[in-house]
């Protein structure tokens, strides 16, 4: 295969902008079920409050920004920016409200049959998420959620349902969001819910495993039922450095990245690596799997590799390992600016991680996830968000610099092109979008969509294939 100095966006390069369903659709309506999203009650940052919403009491995914019911106006938006794809997840109990149901729900379904054919309209290809913290509260609740080997049947046919419904409407895939996450949020993505004295570390791989074991059979379907469609798996990446030049730290900082990268090394390279034996026998895990599970999760191996990155930040030798790459913040980098929110921000470790992954996995690259979380403040009715723009502009031109590289990049979705719930606060004061939308952490306001000055930006940006960045 012949390869040439690519020094320019790709002319087929798919940009757009990523949300979630549970972080937008609010629409809580037409036999829609309780998913994980609506069970954690104040946001990844406070992960022990889970429970069912109480009813009568404000709950800010109920509404979200009522993408439900506006999503013909919003996506007229999105075509007016010139997306080319626009990634969202289809919420499993929408489809089935229980998991567990006899059959899916067909009011949920048809929401999607509406929301694809009106992106396709404006020519945008929908990227479609199957799992993006929205298991089923009902299979959590009955069945111990991922630790029970009945939940890769019940998502096999969630997936055969929805593959045969929109097999000429959508074309990419991605199985399950951020599953790397399972190391720090396992509640979150998979609705493990440490039990007294159970050991953390066998119920998260465990789940894990049944993940896989799930994703293969997903990939397997997919191939079946839409033979030109791609599938990938979808990471957590945000990157993370040693603090300083002390063996111990470089070596810890190592072992907490290849925690991370474990994930998309099963999902994409099809065999569990060697060094995930030590950290086994060092826990006292005994992960249950079978002959069959292994030679499927080797044959049906993801298509590209799509994944979330906002941040760096740094490990200092002997801090606990505390959370892994893309979670919790440790040391602050001198070297580098720090948003309002905590984040810090490294348009040179994009460009760095784009490359780590391609030098480590050589199939094609999508981040789906990063942008820039901020207090707008809307003055005369305007948006001025210059901070937005510039982090933008410094992530495009080291995503352009990683293609200059070599690295295979499919394209880029901006993470909340229009303002949604925030997952990390459950509450919209932590804006990405482009487009503003009029509510406040209450859930007051008119839901009035605004344009702010980086949405003509953006426009530009994709107008012009990424030239107007020099």
């Amino acid at each position: 295969m012949k390869h040439t100095y690519q020094d320019k966006f790709p002319e087929n390069f798919l940009w757009g902008g990523a949300i979630s369903a549970n972080q937008a659709e609010g629409g809580w309506v037409d036999g829609k079920g309780l998913d994980l999203a609506s069970c954690f009650l104040k946001g990844l940052t406070d992960a022990g409050s889970f429970g069912k919403p109480e009813e009568g009491k404000y709950h800010p995914l109920e509404k979200g920004i009522d993408f439900y019911h506006r999503f013909k106006e919003d996506v007229k938006l999105f075509g007016e920016l010139g997306f080319k794809i626009f990634r969202t997840s289809i919420n499993w109990s929408r489809i089935f409200p229980n998991g567990d149901d006899d059959q899916p729900n067909e009011k949920g379904l048809q929401f999607y049959d509406e929301l694809f054919d009106e992106l396709l309209k404006y020519g945008i290809q929908p990227l479609v998420t199957i799992s993006h913290y929205e298991t089923p509260y009902h299979l959590v609740e009955k069945y111990d959620s991922w630790r029970n080997r009945k939940l890769i049947s019940f998502f096999e046919r969630y997936c055969e349902v929805i593959f045969n419904r929109y097999k000429d409407k959508v074309k990419y895939w991605l199985t399950f969001n951020e599953i790397n996450n399972m190391r720090r949020n396992p509640f979150y993505v998979g609705g493990i819910l440490y039990k007294e004295n159970e050991n953390r570390m066998q119920a998260i791989y465990q789940a894990s495993h049944h993940m896989f074991v799930a994703n293969a059979r997903a990939i397997k379907l997919c191939r079946q039922i839409i033979p030109d469609a791609k599938i990938g798996c979808m990471m957590s990446l945000s990157n993370i450095y040693p603090n300083n030049c002390d063996p111990v730290a470089v070596f810890e900082t190592q072992d907490i990245r290849r925690r991370a990268l474990f994930f998309p090394d099963v999902m994409i390279r099809g065999y569990y690596p060697t060094y995930i034996y030590r950290l086994w026998e060092e826990h006292d895990c005994h992960i249950e799997m079978l002959d069959e599970d292994l030679e499927l999760i080797k044959t049906y191996t993801n298509d590209f590799l799509a994944f979330s990155y906002y941040r760096t930040t740094t490990h200092e030798a002997g801090q606990p390992y505390f959370g892994d790459t893309g979670g919790d913040i440790g040391t602050p980098n001198p070297y580098l600016e720090t948003s309002e929110f905590g984040w810090q921000i490294d348009p040179i470790g994009f460009r760095y991680t784009l490359n780590e992954l391609w030098d480590r996995y050589q199939i094609p690259l999508i981040p789906v996830e990063n942008g820039l979380g901020a207090k707008d403040n809307v003055v005369d009715g305007q948006i001025q968000d210059d901070y937005r723009i510039e982090y933008l502009r410094q992530h495009l031109l080291a995503l352009k610099e990683a293609i200059k590289d070599g690295v295979s990049i499919m394209g880029y979705t901006y993470w909340g092109p229009i303002d949604i719930i925030s997952a990390g606060h459950l509450d919209i004061e932590k804006r990405y979008g482009f487009i503003h939308v009029d509510l406040d952490n209450k859930g007051n306001g008119t839901l009035k969509r605004t344009k702010k000055k980086s949405f003509y930006w953006y426009q530009n940006v994709i107008k012009t294939n990424g030239e107007c960045l020099k």
